[in-house]
C-alpha cells in the first residue's frame, strides 16, 4: 500500500575531489512503497530525481529551469552507488549516500550526499 507524508528536509552535497558543497533545506513528501522501500520527492530543487541502489549503476535526472517553466531541458547522468547508509525505522531519518557521477565514460566526480528528514 502506498503512504505518504510531507516532512522538512535537510540536504548537504559534497565532492571529495572537486571544490563544490550545497546545503538546502526543504520540504520533501516521503512515499513509502513497502516496508522497506522509500521513495522521496524533493520540493526544491525542482524536478531533482536520483535512484539509489547499493553496488548498481542507476539515473540522475536533472531539469534545467531556463525562462521558460513549459519546456524545461533534461539532463541524465549515471551514477554508481559505492556506499549506502539507511537509519531510522520504521520511517527512514537519516540516508548518507556515497556515489560517483558518471557522463557515458567520463567519471564527473565522486559525491557524499546527506539526508536528514525531520519528523
Amino acid at each position: 500500500m502506498l503512504t505518504h507524508h510531507r516532512k522538512p528536509v535537510s540536504l548537504s552535497l559534497v565532492s571529495t575531489d572537486l571544490p563544490l558543497w550545497s546545503v538546502v533545506e526543504t520540504a520533501g513528501t516521503l512515499y513509502q512503497k513497502d516496508r522497506d522501500r522509500f521513495h522521496l520527492l524533493l520540493h526544491e530543487p525542482a524536478s531533482y530525481r536520483h535512484c539509489w541502489e547499493r553496488g548498481m549503476y542507476g539515473l540522475s535526472r536533472y531539469w534545467l529551469q531556463g525562462e521558460s517553466l513549459a519546456t524545461p531541458e533534461q539532463l541524465r547522468l549515471r551514477n554508481f552507488t559505492r556506499n549506502l547508509t539507511l537509519t531510522g525505522k520504521p520511517e527512514p531519518q537519516h540516508l548518507r549516500l556515497e556515489y560517483e557521477l558518471w557522463s557515458e565514460k567520463v567519471q564527473l566526480g565522486q559525491y557524499i550526499l546527506n539526508l536528514e528528514i525531520h519528523h
